[in-house]
């Protein structure tokens, strides 16, 4: 656990990286898997599970 909060900003650092100067390839989708593995496993999953399905409730009504 004590690797994972440096990885998740470590892979979300390169993939804001690579959306901003569009250089979205295979690479691209590898640091965003990565990204949402490490992410998952965080503690943050909750608020991001909270917040998903609060859009997606708005959007459906």
């Amino acid at each position: 656990m004590a690797l994972t909060i440096p990885l998740v900003l470590l892979f979300g650092v390169v993939l804001a990286l690579l959306i901003r100067y569009k250089a979205l390839g295979a690479g691209a989708a590898v640091v965003a898997i990565l990204f949402g593995f490490y992410l998952a496993s965080t503690d943050a999953r909750h608020t991001i599970n909270q917040l998903t399905t609060a859009i997606a409730h708005t959007i459906g009504q």
